[in-house]
């Protein structure tokens, strides 16, 4: 069944996605992506990375600071979609949008809902020890990503998986689902979800990546993971905010203080936590590259002294 659909996203993420309906059977009929917005030094706008795909490939681009408006609304009706797919759009679809295409609209959301709802499914997933994801395609409704699931595709977790890691495996596994869902589109049964067993996926906050080191090594290595790329997990060193990267769990019960360098050698060191003890693979100091944790010893090996803040 060929579809007439409209995108709507906005990130990095919703690329995968878009390539593959504009390869697809389904007729591509406009793409909606927020408004360019400044960035880097100079501030100068910037396209999203969605709308440079929507330009590379000939595809009307719409770009409304809101939905909200009927002007908006009656333009999105005239296009007449059977469906909307959205995917990290970053704008509220209201009631009257929901009710525009025949087959309503349909969003690419990375968890295991009603598990991590919100703004940063990824990053939550990891930071709290998930066993287990998932990139699941909903039927939106008026809530915050509330509406019945029509497809989903668990991920087991390792415990290594970095956000970054998770971001760019589930922007390819939610677009293949995301057309299964399509193709199935007449005979699929929606899923209702258990508000009992949801949660929140908060924004991530800059605040929120300052280590405190009396937590668990585990809790540490957690929040490592889950802040990396942004805003990367930091401690403070020689009164220099130092960014660590990557780091593992070292099971050891130890007498130093939380925030203390031990063991420390030439290709190594570690930090004491409140239980365990971390190993640091990979830091990066201000206006530095990032660097292992060997290259980083070579130059401050001496007279080390990590100070725990948070």
């Amino acid at each position: 069944m060929s579809l007439k659909i409209i995108f709507a996203g906005t990130p990095k993420f919703a690329v995968p996605t878009l390539q593959l309906l504009i390869h697809s059977e389904h007729c591509l009929l406009a793409v909606y992506t927020q408004p360019d917005r400044p960035a880097g030094r100079g501030q100068h706008l910037h396209a999203s990375p969605v709308k440079l795909i929507s330009q590379e490939n000939n595809i009307p681009v719409f770009q409304p600071k809101t939905l909200r408006d009927v002007e908006v609304q009656a333009e999105l009706k005239k296009l007449n979609p059977d469906v909307i797919v959205v995917v990290a759009y970053g704008l509220i679809l209201p009631q009257a949008v929901l009710d525009i295409p025949k087959y309503g609209c349909i969003n690419v959301h990375p968890s295991l809902l009603p598990r991590w709802r919100g703004a940063a499914p990824i990053p939550r997933a990891i930071e709290a020890g998930d066993k287990e994801t998932a990139v699941t395609i909903m039927q939106m409704d008026k809530g915050m990503d509330t509406g019945p699931i029509l497809k989903q595709e668990k991920q087991a977790l390792k415990g290594d998986e970095t956000s970054e890691q998770l971001h760019d495996l589930f922007s390819k596994m939610g677009a293949q689902l995301l057309l299964k869902t399509l193709d199935e589109l007449n005979t699929i049964m929606p899923i209702k979800q258990d508000n009992v067993l949801a949660t929140h996926a908060a924004k991530i906050e800059k605040s929120e990546a300052v280590i405190d080191w009396n937590q668990s090594a585990i809790e540490i290595n957690n929040k490592i993971r889950a802040f990396n790329s942004w805003p990367v997990a930091s401690t403070v060193f020689n009164n220099q905010i130092l960014k660590i990267w990557e780091a593992k769990v070292i099971s050891e019960k130890v007498t130093a203080k939380p925030g203390e360098f031990i063991q420390i050698s030439k290709e190594r060191f570690c930090i004491a936590t409140g239980d365990g003890v971390l190993e640091v693979l990979s830091v990066q100091l201000p206006g530095k590259k990032r660097m292992s944790a060997k290259d980083f010893l070579h130059g401050h090996a001496a007279n080390i002294f990590l100070k725990t803040r948070g």
